[in-house]
């Protein structure tokens, strides 16, 4: 179920391309739409990141996503494609 607020299918597959790969070899990223909805839920309730609902936990992936994505301009990136 899609809640209010997060990726449908339809953006996930827009945005699917720019997101990056799965990092360092043996290293895997946490599911991207899990993670990009978690910030986006962070965002639009101002809501401290540790206090994130479960369904977006853990919160320092979220957390440490959102900043990485900031410096290196993926969000810039991704909210232009959305």
């Amino acid at each position: 179920m899609v809640r209010r607020y997060e990726l449908t299918d339809a953006q996930r597959q827009r945005i699917q391309p720019l997101l990056p790969g799965n990092g360092r070899p043996g290293g895997q990223w946490a599911d991207h739409r899990r993670v990009i909805n978690g910030v986006l839920f962070q965002a639009r309730t101002g809501v401290p990141w540790p206090d994130l609902p479960d369904r977006y936990r853990p919160w320092q992936t979220a957390y440490e996503r959102h900043r990485r994505w900031s410096a290196d301009g993926t969000w810039q990136t991704i909210l232009h494609e959305l």
